[in-house]
């Protein structure tokens, strides 16, 4: 069963696009200012016809016909993430790990060949908001028929044998043990903890050796019947299939669900006192999280939001953050920024990995890189760039089924309006200098931060000078 992560990389594609029917004919200076022009156009863009309804048992549904392929994807998104793990943390996990491990009627092996043979692939997921199924299929009835079935099945019938349960049981285990030795693992369990404390959000989603020991089969077959159900779910499908036929499927899918009611919202998460946390690890290097709470999916400022942490840190090796640490002073291989919107109040989040002994110091710096940008926001050139490299990678979010039937599951789980796209891409072009500024200036506090180091106590070295920027970074040495 594949994991559903999908993300996409723009720079080789764009890279081929440029560089396509341009290798027979040496370039003139005509054609080098057609190609100078063709970079500052805004890219192609595919408004998505999205159709939506409900099926008689309360499951919502988006589609998006796309006959280009002779395939179809579906995608379930229930709200059964580890946000609704109650007091088992890994509940939620597991539960959705056992999905595909055995019916009534089938083993796990033959659940795994009956779609192998057919073609077809299944995957699925467990995050903090949601659980995820997946399907993708050909279109031929003579194929998608029998996935189709195989997939109600395990989705309507899964048998919860107590053989299979302690296999998985196992199998997190050994994951547990892994992440005892991964500092990264480590350190990101703990800046949720130290951020969303008493919150759902707090627990690693997969939750511990003790917590997973303790859940029963009783319970996993509960939380199944109440938060896979059919009124708890989305149901995005996106393909060679005509309105009649999805419609077909969709209440078919409904049918084989337990029948049941949404489940209640997440909790509204409470931003914590800023705090910092040091974890011994034995290692040459030194990890290093900075974090507050910022936005919900689909708060009005998330569009400058993204754009701001772009440009902060999100864009690589173009960002502000990885000129001033990486390419600046040789601190690091790589220090990045993300922004997390969820159900509620998601992280904003500075990652940043170097050498112990200068820990200390490029988490100062770190955070004095932070404050300027705070205070005096991004500069128009970086504005125009990062509008630039969004507004031409954003296209790809439809550029194939299985990046539509991610969006359409977001849309839909998050109550997001149809034309989202559209509206964003829309905001992006259209936000200014100011309005960024003044969203960063409301979201984000250098002076309220989680912050987690995890590495070894050693003498600390005061922050290097400046390097050449082609020199190796001085924080990276293993």
């Amino acid at each position: 069963m594949s994991r559903l992560l999908p993300f996409l990389s723009t720079s080789l594609l764009t890279a081929g696009l440029l560089l396509a029917g341009c290798t027979s004919l040496p370039a003139s200076n005509n054609s080098l200012s057609s190609l100078a022009r063709l970079a500052d156009q805004a890219p192609e863009r595919r408004s998505l016809n999205i159709q939506k309804w409900q099926t008689a048992s309360g499951s919502q549904v988006l589609f998006v016909k796309a006959p280009e392929l002779p395939m179809f994807d579906i995608r379930l998104t229930f709200a059964a993430g580890s946000s609704q793990d109650g007091n088992q943390p890994g509940l939620a996990s597991l539960t959705n790990a056992l999905l595909d491990q055995g019916t009534a009627d089938k083993t796990a092996d033959e659940i795994a060949l009956g779609f192998e043979n057919l073609g077809a692939q299944l995957g699925s997921g467990s995050y903090r908001d949601m659980g995820i199924v997946s399907l993708r299929s050909l279109s031929d009835p003579a194929l998608s028929e029998p996935a189709l079935q195989l997939f109600t099945e395990l989705l309507g019938k899964p048998a919860f044998r107590q053989s299979d349960i302690d296999r998985l049981k196992n199998q997190f285990h050994a994951s547990f043990k892994h992440q005892q030795k991964d500092p990264g693992t480590l350190a990101n369990q703990a800046l949720f903890a130290d951020l969303y404390g008493q919150h759902p959000y707090a627990h690693p989603s997969a939750g511990n050796s003790q917590s997973i020991n303790s859940i029963s089969q009783r319970q996993l077959h509960d939380f199944y019947q109440q938060f896979y159900a059919a009124g708890n779910v989305q149901i995005a499908l996106v393909g060679n299939l005509e309105r009649a036929r999805a419609e077909q499927i969709a209440e078919r899918i409904s049918l084989a669900l337990p029948q049941g009611r949404a489940a209640s919202q997440v909790p509204v998460a409470t931003p914590p006192k800023a705090s910092q946390r040091h974890i011994d690890f034995d290692s040459s290097q030194t990890h290093i999280l900075l974090a507050q709470l910022a936005v919900e999916r689909g708060h009005p400022d998330y569009p400058a939001l993204y754009l701001a942490n772009q440009i902060l840190g999100g864009s690589g090796f173009g960002s502000r953050l990885m000129e001033e640490v990486r390419e600046k002073r040789g601190l690091t291989y790589g220090i990045y920024s993300m922004l997390n919107p969820m159900q509620t109040r998601g992280p904003f989040i500075i990652s940043v990995q170097t050498r112990a002994e200068v820990s200390q110091a490029t988490l100062e710096f770190v955070q004095q890189l932070l404050r300027e940008f705070i205070r005096q926001g991004p500069t128009a050139a970086e504005l125009a760039a990062s509008k630039r490299e969004i507004l031409g990678s954003f296209p790809l979010n439809a550029a194939s089924n299985s990046a539509i039937v991610g969006q359409l599951g977001a849309i839909g789980f998050y109550g997001l309006p149809l034309s989202w796209q559209d509206d964003f891409i829309r905001d992006i072009e259209q936000l200014t200098l100011e309005q960024v500024h003044a969203a960063v200036q409301r979201h984000l506090d250098a002076d309220a931060l989680t912050i987690i180091t995890l590495g070894p106590k050693v003498e600390q070295q005061p922050l290097p000078p400046a390097v050449e920027r082609n020199s190796s970074p001085a924080g990276a040495r293993h």
